[in-house]
């Protein structure tokens, strides 16, 4: 049984940065595509990064691109976060979502078969 795991979260100020992982088990994945979501109350879920399990490409939602970083150790089947300058906009559960490479939306939620359970991530003024 495949289980992702996301960690990481916590309270930070406004300006700050936090680092969310991402830990993959239950399988090898091969070629795979790694995504980062986040919900904050009362919104739909937005799709922050995704990336390549070759590391040849990434891609980021408006709203965090320049700050956030996806990144990915292969070796330990995890992936990464790097979050910088956040505001309170920022707050919101944060959701790691892994799935084979292939044909399809990897912006889209309903892409990925295998998803954690989330972090959360409070942003103070």
């Amino acid at each position: 049984q495949v289980q992702v795991v996301e960690s990481g979260g916590g309270l930070v100020q406004y300006g700050g940065s936090l680092r969310l992982s991402c830990a993959a088990s239950g399988r090898t994945f091969g070629s795979y595509i790694g995504g980062w979501f986040r919900q904050a109350p009362g919104k739909e879920r937005e799709f922050v990064a995704a990336i390549h399990w070759s590391g040849g490409w990434s891609r980021y939602g408006v709203s965090v691109k320049g700050r956030f970083t996806i990144s990915r150790d292969n070796s330990k089947n995890t992936l990464y976060l790097q979050m910088n300058n956040l505001t309170p906009e920022d707050t919101a559960t944060y959701y790691c979502a892994v799935d084979s490479a292939g044909s399809g939306n990897y912006a889209k939620w309903d892409f990925y078969t295998y998803r954690g359970q989330g972090t959360q991530v409070t942003v103070s003024s």
